[in-house]
């Protein structure tokens, strides 16, 4: 696992030991990001975020700061050692928290970000849920896009006020997006 473009470009990224977290795949990373295309200048908010991988990309490409929501010890050493190996400690907040703990008290009326990236554990039931406290705070605007990556056997019921507005499957990965409607 490494960072793919930017100006990380090459380095390699740790990931906790075991099966709890499931690194984002590069294939699927950098999909995501061709997708995107340009990311600079933009607040980014890693939710489930692992090893980090998908924020630190963003931060590579050129976002202005990342906050990263992970609740996993191990996890959180390796997001740790990830923005520092890296060089982006000064653009990154790390929140310590559980995703639905983050949303209800440390984000709630949190300005809204641009990006906000969702990667919860595959097939947990966690998706649907997360999207409904999602759209609870002010963490998500007008522009804001919304990326999740899930099971293909988790449907994504967006919550009222919200679209999806594209799909891709990547083998036993499925990437969705999301915007506000209203």
């Amino acid at each position: 696992m490494r960072v793919i473009a930017g100006i990380a470009k090459g380095r390699k990224l740790v990931a906790p030991r075991g099966t709890t977290t499931r690194p984002v795949l590069d294939q699927v990373k950098e999909a995501i990001f061709n997708i995107l295309f340009d990311v600079d200048d933009t607040r980014v908010l890693d939710l489930f975020a692992g090893t980090g991988a998908v924020g630190i990309e963003a931060l590579s490409r050129g976002a202005a700061h990342c906050t990263f929501v992970e609740h996993d010890r191990a996890a959180l050493d390796a997001v740790r050692t990830n923005i520092e190996r890296c060089g982006f400690s000064d653009l990154a907040t790390i929140l310590s928290f559980s995703v639905a703990i983050a949303l209800k008290r440390r984000l709630h009326d949190a300005d809204p970000f641009d990006l906000i990236f969702i990667d919860p554990p595959y097939e947990r039931n966690l998706v649907n849920p997360t999207l409904h406290l999602l759209a609870q705070t002010t963490c998500v605007g007008p522009s804001t896009r919304i990326i999740i990556e899930h099971h293909p056997h988790e449907p994504i019921d967006p919550p009222p006020g919200f679209a999806l507005t594209d799909e891709r499957a990547y083998g036993q990965t499925r990437v969705s997006f999301l915007r506000r409607t209203s």
